[in-house]
């Protein structure tokens, strides 16, 4: 059975903060998951995303950025409801099914990518999640690949036309 926890109150603490309660990240930290899926619910919005849960000054917390804070329309001074659950992805996000589709059809970049740090392929994965269209992820994603088989590991070389 997966873990979760049911629906809590929060409140953003700084400026990109969200305080979670001892007895809700317990679970997680106990079962080695630093990596969580996470569901924000305010007024009639729910947004899911995924986060590292953290230890900062003996408080556990993920970070909840400008980007998601606008997604779910909320202010910090604005209470509302996180869920946490397991994270079951394989990278610690979802991956969008373009970057899979080149990811299955392209064997050699695919071990080159597996190679990089977790920490950069979730970059790599957001990078090409920001765009809308699939084919601009599937070109992104090609470039990428291509730069990886030159030898080219520094994430903003990467993502450059040679």
């Amino acid at each position: 059975m997966l873990l979760s926890t049911p629906r809590f109150t929060v409140t953003i603490t700084g400026t990109h903060g969200i305080h979670i309660p001892e007895e809700h990240a317990t679970p997680f930290v106990k079962a080695n998951h630093k990596r969580i899926q996470i569901k924000a619910y305010f007024n009639d919005k729910i947004i899911d995303f995924h986060g590292a849960l953290h230890l900062y000054q003996g408080i556990y917390m993920i970070s909840f950025g400008k980007r998601y804070q606008k997604e779910l329309g909320v202010f910090p001074t604005d209470f509302f409801e996180l869920q946490l659950f397991e994270n079951t992805t394989t990278y610690g996000v979802e991956v969008p099914e373009a970057l899979q589709a080149v990811m299955d059809s392209d064997p050699q970049g695919f071990a080159l990518f597996e190679n990089l740090t977790d920490g950069k392929k979730r970059s790599l994965i957001y990078y090409i999640s920001r765009f809308k269209t699939p084919q601009t992820q599937v070109d992104k994603s090609l470039l990428i690949f291509e730069n990886l088989k030159l030898g080219i590991k520094d994430h903003r070389e990467l993502v450059k036309k040679r």
